[in-house]
């Protein structure tokens, strides 16, 4: 459900929910209403709605014959009844009844002019047709004593139906000011009709009875309008949070890949540097030491080798194509401090358990390589994780850290007991759209969900010999 807020917001970015502006038939939410942190809230009036409801409001003219057919079935069997009783219904009757059935049809379309028709051709019909003369007493009717057409009395049996489905149109497809308008208009002739042709013996219960049934039919149509209204609330609000929630998506891959950008920037920085080192140490000593040189020049290489690798996926991180995943970390570091690596880990470890989180780490297979990069952005998803434990899950129990490497990957998972301690509170993302964007830099991925008693983050890392 929307609250107070959400509610008066809607109601100043939606003109399309205020009276005055027809609410169009659009798809539904499935089962609720997107809010910022990305989650579906289930609302109520989504959650009543039915399969055959979703199909009838995608195919609308298949509801729209259905009651049409059903009004010619009516028709048809009251015309078998009057042929029984000895009752003849004139041609006109006939037209009228064809009519009404097309106004049904498109009752969705114009329902006021459908009104409009059939309250001025009813009782123009009936003077036409009876004149003035009132209608029989019911005794004489079933009686056979009477003949009675079909469409020649202006309140009774299928005109009140139609009248009653018109007006149940108005109002659900038209404002409350047009509904109320055309139901005082259409009340005042059914009064003015039963007045100048129905028995004077039962005139007031006709009236009551016509008056609340078309009352009835109002009311209807405008819980329905009113429903449609706040489904449609529902989806332009779900587009606006979702638009909303991309843009800061975006904002906040932008600023990762920047962060990122400045890391790798700083680790290409010190391989160039001791490349120049060891080409002038390697320069220095060709000569005297020639065995030392040849060392250093193969050193020069390797260093040259990851330095390429590095840039080559900094140009990756930065390429505007390059997929999306979501936002930015929130651990920084000193910047002038030597970038972290994943030798520093168990460090990292045992300053989380100083605040009180039982962390046990465990490592296995063999070093990672010398890449600082890959250093780093291991060191920085751990760090990320249990900082996220850290805000939403204090309490856990349990919170494990495994580091598994092979010789071309390293997978990182970090499992708590949040479920056991409470409810945990679910943040707003960023920090997994750090960690897709760092995995992403080695051809990674990372996933984030819920377990049976707590949350859990595993995160896959991949680098090929070049890194080596």
């Amino acid at each position: 459900m929307l609250t107070g807020r959400s509610r008066r917001r809607a109601s100043q970015v939606l003109p399309a929910a205020h009276d005055g502006v027809v609410v169009p038939d659009g798809p539904l939410i499935p089962g609720g209403v997107v809010v910022p942190d990305g989650a579906v809230v289930p609302d109520p009036v989504v959650l009543r709605t039915g399969p055959i409801t979703r199909l009838l409001r995608r195919h609308p003219w298949w509801l729209d014959g259905l009651i049409a057919a059903v009004y010619v079935l009516l028709s048809v069997g009251d015309f078998l009844v009057e042929r029984h009783l000895g009752m003849v219904r004139p041609p006109s009757g006939l037209i009228l009844t064809a009519a009404f059935t097309v106004l049904v049809l498109l009752r969705r379309h114009i329902p006021v002019i459908g009104i409009t028709v059939v309250g001025l051709a009813v009782p123009l019909h009936r003077l036409l047709v009876l004149g003035t003369a009132r209608d029989p007493a019911p005794g004489d009717i079933f009686s056979g004593n009477v003949q009675l057409e079909v469409g020649t009395t202006s309140v009774a049996g299928y005109d009140l139906l139609t009248l009653a489905l018109l007006l149940y149109a108005v109002a659900a497809y038209r404002n409350r000011t047009v509904t109320w308008l055309t139901f005082s208009g259409v009340g005042a002739a059914v009064a003015a009709a039963i007045f100048v042709f129905a028995d004077q013996r039962s005139w007031l219960g006709e009236l009551l009875g016509c008056t609340g049934v078309l009352l009835v039919a109002t009311l209807i149509g405008l819980q329905v309008r009113s429903r449609r209204t706040r489904l449609f609330e529902l989806e332009e609000r779900a587009r606006q949070l979702a638009l909303e929630r991309d843009q800061r998506e975006q904002i906040a891959v932008s600023t990762e890949r920047t962060r990122i950008a400045r890391e790798m920037h700083d680790v290409v920085a010190h391989s160039i540097a001791v490349m120049i080192t060891l080409a002038e140490g390697a320069s220095a000593a060709m000569e005297r030491r020639p065995e030392q040189a040849r060392l250093a020049l193969d050193e020069l290489a390797d260093t040259g080798r990851r330095a390429l690798a590095d840039t080559r996926r900094m140009v990756g991180v930065l390429r505007e194509d390059h997929p999306p995943a979501v936002p930015s970390t929130a651990a920084t570091a000193d910047p002038l401090a030597p970038q972290p690596g994943a030798h520093d880990v168990a460090d990292l470890v045992q300053r989380f358990r100083v605040t009180g989180l039982p962390v046990r780490l465990a490592e296995s297979g063999p070093p990672l390589p010398g890449d600082t990069g890959l250093q780093l952005a291991v060191y920085r998803i751990v760090q990320e994780c249990l900082t996220n434990v850290l805000r939403y899950a204090r309490l856990s129990p349990r919170i494990d850290v495994t580091i598994a490497r092979t010789p071309r990957s390293v997978g990182i998972v970090v499992d708590n007991d949040a479920g056991s301690a409470g409810t945990a509170v679910q943040g707003g993302g960023k920090g997994l759209i750090g960690m897709r964007e760092r995995a992403a830099v080695y051809g990674g991925t990372v996933e984030a969900g819920p377990t049976e008693t707590g949350w859990r983050v595993r995160a896959q890392l991949r680098w090929d010999e070049e890194t080596r």
